[in-house]
């Protein structure tokens, strides 16, 4: 290529450059730059990298340099100034701009808390297996139904709420005998020795305590000794109320 030819070369992608450059208003790589304008205007990479040199050297480009890379862009003082009109134009279009973001932010929202719902839901297999479930509790629990309502021992309300009278008397009662202090009788003329019990009240229970705080062996070992028996060592709770 002659040196006329290659600077008509040269002097057109400085043109495209610059006009590229001002026209979108935002930086660009040689590479990036290059990437958009080679198809259109056929500029090699390495035209391109020397006029943007070039431009930034004249002046009238920016160049900014980050590590390995630099960046181009339009001298912002150098473009021409917007009127009030336009101003007054890119203010309503930002504005425009910001209530239609702030509508898909919602919009975008709205499914995903849809898309959150739907993951946590059963799928048609489950639910249809769900309700397979069911049913099949349902009918057992209408064959039990159906026997009980035919059976001939029912209980009336009168023996239920007799037996429930009964139930809270001997509640009371095993309370009260658990309050009183076991029985103590001789045997053999031997010294006063606590006898089995159905049930140890809190004061015997007290008295045992201090009993046990000299006495050399377990309690456990204490109350076969002596004979003592309680609930718990035949596993007896008190029954809940009815």
């Amino acid at each position: 290529m002659s040196k006329a030819r290659e600077a008509a070369v040269g002097g057109g992608a400085t043109a495209v450059l610059l006009r590229y450059l001002q026209e979108q208003n935002r930086p660009y790589s040689a590479q990036d730059a290059f990437g958009n304008l080679q198809r259109e205007h056929g500029l090699g990479k390495a035209a391109v990298v020397k006029a943007l040199e070039q431009l930034a050297q004249q002046g009238r480009v920016r160049e900014k340099t980050y590590g390995k890379q630099k960046i181009y862009f339009a001298d912002q003082e150098q473009l021409p100034a917007a009127s009030d009109a336009e101003l007054r134009g890119l203010d309503g279009e930002i504005a425009a701009r910001s209530a239609q973001l702030q509508a898909l932010q919602q919009s975008c929202r709205q499914m995903e808390a849809e898309l959150k719902d739907l993951s946590s839901s059963m799928t048609t297999p489950e639910i249809a297996k769900e309700i397979e479930a069911l049913r099949k509790d349902c009918a057992s629990c209408t064959e039990k139904l159906e026997r009980i309502k035919s059976a001939t021992n029912h209980v009336t309300p009168e023996e239920k709420e007799k037996v429930c009278r009964e139930q809270q008397l001997y509640r009371r009662e095993w309370r009260r005998r658990k309050r009183m202090v076991p029985a103590v009788g001789r045997a053999g003329g031997a010294a006063p020795l606590p006898q089995p019990s159905p049930a140890l009240s809190r004061q015997a229970t007290e008295l045992l305590d201090a009993i046990l705080e000299g006495y050399p062996k377990s309690k456990k070992q204490f109350f076969e000794e002596v004979g003592i028996e309680t609930d718990e060592d035949h596993g007896v709770v008190l029954p809940a109320t009815v």
